[in-house]
């Protein structure tokens, strides 16, 4: 596989890599965390069909109409453009912000706020599968990794002030790995496949000044749109600059500072970044940062069989990689909540869980989460920060109306990541829950099945029919 020149030519290495991909010379390793990252992601799109986010995108769509390529998600047999099916499907695949997480070795990089790495490429190659017509399960699922492996290592490579001067690294790198997808189901070589990804870069957009409203899922949304619309244009015959990742005025030093030339040896597919450092697949529909804190308050909550009325105030100690991403003091609807820590643990000692259910605004504006939210209190600890952001560190002290002080440290080992992975159990119970309700059970578990064979279809286009609600 392909890796960098000595002159950073990046752009050129990911044509390398794209082209030469094939399925036979994939791992059964990387085959085998690619099912679950696409059964995560398909449970995802149906759980995110019911938000009002994407049912607004999905009346726009009906409304505006277009050729018919691929089903629009929620709306049964309806048919629309490949690009705005994949702006609905890719917004759903991250409306409850549950799916899965780029990881990183690099202390240089906050942990957890790399891009979320399968919805945008498993977008595109279930919208492209639909439009192209006879792709394979083989094909669809080195289309994905392809999307994932590239869009993988250039948010690794890319320096950290990237997200630090306030970009969403999944609206970003997220369009490049969607248009990989498309690129690689339509064929794109040499310099068409070039111009995608320079087209790509120029679309590449996302602030996180939207975290906490409907705009963070869309970027998702529009990084797929994107990265199709990239790939179709190229195809097409339409030109970018073919090193448009590279040089000055290329992506890595407009949108990043810059690339650690030091990483550029590992190359594309040489290790595959699904396998190493690996990708976490999400317990909670939060941000990463706050799912060791939920274990260890719903730790807490059980072992001392605390209720609610049990508890008169709760400090929560954590550092500056925590407190500023997750940011809303108060939460007072379900989008504000996934960024907000007083709102998450409320929702373990009220209910003793977080799932699809818990994150509706009834039960976020309800007198009880209020009054819950309203007793938790966070606070930088100066000894925390200093550890550094490689980890996820906090500390919860809870004390009860008796007066008893209960403490708990968050376990740093992270429960979905690579290190305590989600058994392929709690996966499947992970897409009950995300389909509960949407799905009946017979769809769920054809659903399912389907995706533990991916790679053995005849006709990958079976999944976006599956997914219909």
């Amino acid at each position: 596989m392909s890796s960098p020149d000595s002159n950073g030519q990046v752009t050129q290495a990911a044509c390398a890599f794209i082209e030469a991909a094939r399925y036979r010379d994939i791992t059964a390793e990387v085959v085998a965390i690619a099912r679950r990252c696409i059964l995560d992601g398909l449970g995802l799109y149906v759980a995110g069909s019911a938000e009002e986010s994407v049912r607004i995108l999905i009346a726009e769509a009906l409304e505006t109409g277009g050729r018919e390529e691929a089903l629009l998600l929620g709306a049964g047999d309806r048919k629309v453009p490949a690009a705005m099916a994949a702006r609905v499907l890719g917004t759903a695949g991250h409306a409850h912000d549950w799916d899965d997480t780029q990881v990183s070795r690099d202390p240089r990089h906050q942990y957890g706020l790399l891009t979320h790495p399968t919805v945008a490429p498993l977008t595109a190659a279930l919208v492209m599968s639909q439009r192209r017509g006879e792709v394979t399960g083989e094909e669809f699922v080195t289309a994905f990794l392809s999307g994932f492996e590239v869009e993988s290592k250039i948010s690794e490579w890319m320096l950290p002030d990237h997200y630090q001067r306030g970009f969403h690294s999944s609206g970003t790198v997220g369009t490049i790995g969607a248009c990989v997808a498309a690129a690689k189901l339509l064929g794109l070589r040499g310099r068409e496949l070039a111009h995608a990804l320079g087209i790509a870069a120029s679309f590449a957009a996302g602030i996180r000044a939207n975290f906490g409203t409907m705009t963070k899922p869309l970027h998702m949304g529009r990084a797929a749109e994107n990265g199709v619309t990239a790939a179709t244009l190229a195809a097409c015959g339409y030109t970018a600059d073919p090193a448009a990742l590279d040089g000055p005025w290329g992506f890595f030093s407009v949108l990043g500072g810059g690339v650690s030339e030091e990483k550029l040896g590992q190359g594309f597919g040489r290790t595959w970044s699904i396998v190493d450092p690996g990708v976490s697949i999400k317990p909670y529909p939060s941000g990463i940062l706050t799912h060791q804190a939920m274990d260890a308050m719903l730790a807490l909550v059980v072992e001392h069989d605390l209720r609610p009325d049990d508890v008169d105030r709760i400090m929560f100690y954590a550092g500056n990689n925590i407190l500023k991403p997750i940011r809303y003091a108060k939460a007072s609807n379900h989008l504000e909540a996934k960024f907000c820590m007083p709102a998450l643990l409320a929702m373990m000692i009220l209910r003793r869980k977080a799932g699809r259910r818990e994150f509706e605004d009834g039960f976020i504006r309800s007198p009880e989460m209020q009054t819950m939210q309203g007793r938790i209190t966070t606070r930088l600890d100066p000894e925390i920060d200093a550890l550094g952001t490689d980890r996820i560190r906090s500390s919860i002290e809870l004390t009860t109306r008796s007066g008893e002080v209960l403490v708990r440290w968050a376990d740093e080992r992270y429960r979905g990541g690579p290190d305590n992975p989600l058994s392929d159990a709690e996966l499947e119970r992970k897409v009950t829950s995300c389909t509960e309700g949407l799905l009946d059970e017979q769809r769920r578990e054809r659903l399912i099945a389907v995706a533990w064979k991916v790679e053995t279809l005849t006709d990958a286009s079976l999944l976006a029919r599956l997914l219909q609600t």
